[in-house]
């Protein structure tokens, strides 16, 4: 029996009246006289249209550069031509924007039905770049897209049984998780913040880190100064401002929009019908597994910031439309699909918890694959400028986790070992990206990602101070005043 909410007067949520699994309403008091009745979670709130689409444009600018970043590696690294390049970008969002519909929305059993955007997973990067070192230029594609194909799949197939491990997760595991999503991603807003690419106009300059610091202060200030819907878009007018100061600064030009086609549908197989190689496969399915660790890292942030659990079903779904959408991806010239965790900081900067603008989002990245003009005019935003926002939503999703930590029991002093080993190892790839350069390749394509190297200690930690021997007959050091044993920390 799940609990329903509706926004108050105030901002906040009130709980409605459950109801069981026929629809008929539990014998419940009714709300005191002169409440509103609460009708639905702020998950499931439809927005009116204008806040609908330009909240929803704010998530595809937080995540525009992830998404385009994976296809220009590669498409250089096969040695495309600008046109198939184009072609292979305008995939990639066309895909991203099916990805988080299906989401979002939910088809049966299959998506999170929370405000969670996916897109091309960077995590496919590397072996997809060693793929096409070993088949050339011809074959690569092909081959990566057969790897993706069967990767997907299996996904889709070990969804239910890989949720199950959310009895791992309690709160201690989830804060440190959170937190590291957010350590993670500030050096991405670092290096956007000096352009991005040493190849970049400005790359480092004064202009560059200039540009990011007035971002940065726009943001904060719109959401200090601003009231209400506005304040809400604190990080679309920074990003507006930030941009328009960049082109008397040199930062940006109109090329890539004069250059753009208008109208690109996708042509399915485009590079060519998929091939099934047995290296290539093993290689993905390795790198499925650690998206599969993230987004389930990534959900149970999410639950915690819209105040809706993530529970086992939930994981489920989200994880079958990961599993699909990387399965149906290759189809349109896409790649392997999961979390961004970008969004996760939006969501809980503007406090708009409803997935319909997410899908919303998810709309307009469609619509940006199938008109590469409207894309364009996205990517005018340059990098000096995202990376200011970056600092901002980054940081906020650090402080959920450090939030989620304060309520963990962090007086238990195998909680505290916990947190500390788990953020040190989640440090290292971040401080030495090169740390893991001797490693056999499964142990580097686990552990190149201070998400999942973090996560993965995080949980087997929490094994061995909560469920190894002795520990499985204390009281729950997260529960207070707990007399009763249990297996898990709640």
């Amino acid at each position: 029996m799940a609990l329903r909410f509706t926004r108050t007067k105030d901002g906040g949520s009130t709980p409605s009246r459950p109801s069981g699994p026929d629809g008929v309403s539990t014998n419940l008091p009714d709300a005191p006289s002169g409440h509103e009745v609460p009708s639905v979670h702020p998950v499931d709130e439809l927005l009116p249209p204008v806040k609908l689409i330009s909240t929803g444009l704010q998530h595809v600018a937080a995540m525009y550069a992830g998404v385009v970043a994976p296809p220009l590696i590669v498409g250089a690294g096969v040695g495309l031509t600008p046109a198939e390049l184009a072609l292979l970008i305008s995939a990639s969002l066309f895909t991203a924007g099916l990805a988080t519909l299906l989401q979002t929305l939910g088809v049966w059993r299959i998506g999170a039905r929370l405000p969670f955007v996916n897109g091309v997973s960077f995590a496919g990067v590397a072996p997809m770049i060693a793929i096409a070192k070993e088949h050339g230029p011809k074959d690569a594609l092909p081959v990566i897209f057969g790897a993706v194909i069967v990767a997907g799949v299996l996904c889709f197939l070990a969804a239910p049984y890989f949720s199950k491990l959310i009895r791992f997760f309690p709160p201690v595991v989830q804060g440190t998780v959170i937190t590291l999503i957010g350590v993670s991603l500030l050096p991405v807003a670092v290096n956007w913040a000096r352009g991005g690419s040493p190849a970049a106009p400005g790359f480092g300059s004064m202009r560059a880190i200039g540009l990011a610091a007035f971002t940065l202060a726009a943001v904060v200030l719109c959401n200090k100064l601003l009231r209400g819907f506005w304040q809400q878009l604190s990080l679309l007018v920074g990003l507006a401002a930030g941009t328009l100061l960049a082109f008397p600064l040199g930062l940006a030009d109109f090329g890539a929009v004069r250059d753009a086609q208008v109208f690109a549908l996708p042509s399915p197989f485009h590079f060519g019908a998929p091939m099934f190689d047995a290296a290539a496969i093993t290689s993905f399915c390795i790198v499925m597994v650690v998206s599969m660790t993230e987004s389930t890292a990534d959900m149970l942030a999410l639950g915690q910031i819209v105040e809706r659990e993530a529970d086992e079903r939930t994981l489920t779904a989200g994880l079958r439309a990961d599993g699909l959408a990387t399965a149906l991806s290759p189809v349109f010239n896409g790649f392997a699909c999961s979390a961004f965790a970008q969004n996760i900081g939006l969501v809980a900067l503007t406090k708009i918890r409803s997935r319909f603008v997410v899908a919303a989002g998810g709309g307009i990245l469609i619509l940006l694959g199938l008109f590469p003009v409207l894309g364009s005019l996205v990517s005018l935003v340059p990098q000096p400028v995202l990376g200011g926002a970056g600092i901002v939503l980054f940081g906020t999703v650090a402080a959920s986790g450090i939030r989620t930590l304060a309520e963990a029991g962090m007086e238990s002093s195998g909680n505290t070992i916990l947190v500390s080993v788990s953020l040190g190892i989640g440090i290292v790839p971040i401080a030495v990206p090169d740390f893991y350069e001797a490693f056999p390749e499964a142990v580097r394509t686990l552990m190149h990602s201070g998400i999942s190297a973090g996560c993965v200690m995080a949980v087997l930690l929490n094994l061995l101070f909560h469920h190894v021997g002795a520990a499985r007959r204390a009281p729950n050091p997260e529960a207070p005043g707990a007399t009763v044993p249990t297996a898990t920390p709640s």
